[in-house]
Formats: structure tokens, sequence, C-alpha cells
């Protein structure tokens, strides 16, 4: 039985990529405006009614590591060295994210597959919404990791600074000062509230 499980999922996972790598192939090549959903699930050769079992819309099929940003804005939090803040764990996070994206910015398909998402105002704002959709996982993990009850408005705070400090740290031309300037700004204050987290 957990041989079939196993398998099943396998089959899952292959058939998502498919559809991820089918996607992406055609947006780069004709434009993400000019290719339908049917066209994205014929060149991954399943149905139009598969490709909505693993990508709620057309949008999807472009960002399809929405779980594991999630995962990892989690774990920083609960799997910070000891002694570390959750604000200095966070402007951490986001630093590395800034690197990894520069990283992936010398591959010519990530720099076509960024033009893509830049000059698609559909895909601006899904990418926007995105990051932020995590804020209520994150706020849970903060609350969590400090004692407080789930709906604690300054764990909310915190996260929601933390993601929309992203975007501020990903645009600047001095990404670790815009950090550690937007990040010192809670410190303090968060220090005095939750000491030692």
């Amino acid at each position: 039985m957990t041989e079939q499980i196993g398998r099943r999922e396998r089959k899952k996972a292959q058939t998502r990529q498919a559809l991820a790598d089918a996607a992406l192939e055609l947006f780069l090549d004709r434009g993400y405006d000019q290719v339908g959903v049917k066209e994205v699930a014929d060149a991954a050769d399943v149905s139009v009614t598969t490709l909505f079992k693993h990508f709620p819309g057309k949008e999807a099929l472009v960002f399809d590591e929405d779980g594991d940003v999630e995962a990892a804005l989690v774990a920083v939090v609960r799997d910070r060295p000891a002694g570390r803040s959750i604000p200095h764990a966070l402007r951490e996070h986001v630093l590395l994210a800034r690197t990894r994206l520069a990283v992936r910015a010398a591959d010519p398909r990530f720099a076509a597959f960024t033009r893509m998402v830049d000059d698609t105002p559909a895909l601006r704002e899904y990418a926007q919404r995105m990051w932020t959709r995590h804020e209520e996982a994150l706020a849970r993990a903060i609350a969590a990791e400090v004692g407080a009850p789930e709906d604690d408005v300054t764990c909310a705070a915190l996260a929601r600074f933390a993601l929309e400090a992203r975007v501020i740290v990903q645009r600047h031309a001095e990404p670790r000062r815009a950090a550690e300037e937007a990040f010192a700004l809670l410190e303090p204050g968060w220090a005095a509230r939750y000491p030692g987290h």
C-alpha cells in the first residue's frame, strides 16, 4: 500500500513538473498573454481538468514554488540558531533571497523569466500577492515561537513588515544596508516585547 501511495505521489509530482515546464517554455517562447491553458495542457499531454487539479489558475503555472516559499519562511523562524532574534533571522532570510535572485539572474533563461514577469501586469501582481499570502503562516509560526496567541497583533505586524521589506530590499542599490536599516526599526521594540526571541 505504501509503495502504491509513493508511486501515486511521484506521478502527481511528475505531472505537476511537466505542466510547469511546458508552461514556462511556451510563455517564454510566445509570451504569457499569447498562450492559453489548453495549449499548456496539450503540451504536457494532460487534460485541462488535470491542469486545474495541480494549479488554481494560469498565473500559478509560472510560480510553482509557492509551498516551498512558505515552508522556508516558517523554518526561518522555527529553526533559527539559539540566540538569534526572530527579526534578525527574517532579515537574513530576506537578504539570502536577494542573493539567490542575483545568482539566478546570471542565467539567461531566468533573466527572460524575470522580464516576462516584470512586463506582464497580471504576473507582477500575482508575484506580490504570492509572497504576502504567506503572512498568516509566518505570523502563526512567530506566535508559536514566542508563546503568543495565534492572532497576536505584534506577531502579525512583524510578519507583514518582513514580507513587505523584501520588496524594498530587492529594489535597493545596497540591499544589505537597506535590510539592516529597515529591520533596525524593529529590533528594540521586539526585544522589549519578547526578550530572547
